[in-house]
């Protein structure tokens, strides 16, 4: 690689984005070794392992959404992607927390994706901001991972 592709890189992508593509990579090549007899238990214990990383309240957060999703789509798998918690239907990635530490955000997310079919005409959210978990805001996400994994 040359420094004018070096510093092209740079600019594209941050080091957060870099590390986390490095864990997809790896989390790629760790389910390629598990093959089919990959089990539910597998993923599990690679999203508590992620979630023991993390600290304070993303760790706190991440807990509790990991409790929601198991509790409300028992059907989603658990799985990493890009180093940080999801749940997959079929392979494909449904639900997913996303650290506010790690990305040095202002807050920690929720993030649905298309397979996730979250449709409400015309436009809708597909993300979430996450500063803390109440009552109401757990009874929201119990309904919508519910109607993701629909």
């Amino acid at each position: 690689m040359t420094a004018k592709q070096t510093a092209k890189t740079s600019v594209a992508f941050t080091d957060e984005e870099r590390s986390a593509m490095k864990e997809h990579a790896e989390e790629l090549k760790r389910e390629q070794r598990r093959g089919k007899r990959a089990t539910k238990a597998d993923g599990t214990a690679d999203v508590l392992a992620k979630i023991a990383e993390m600290e304070g309240p993303d760790r706190v957060l991440a807990e509790r959404i990991h409790e929601i999703v198991t509790a409300n789509a028992p059907d989603l798998t658990p799985k990493t992607w890009y180093g940080m918690p999801a749940y997959a239907r079929d392979g494909k990635v449904v639900c997913f927390f996303q650290s506010a530490q790690k990305f040095k955000a202002r807050y920690a997310t929720l993030g649905f994706n298309d397979s996730a079919a979250l449709d409400d005409g015309d436009m809708w959210p597909t993300a979430f901001a996450l500063t803390d978990i109440t009552p109401a805001v757990e009874k929201r996400i119990a309904a919508l991972v519910a109607q993701a994994a629909g």
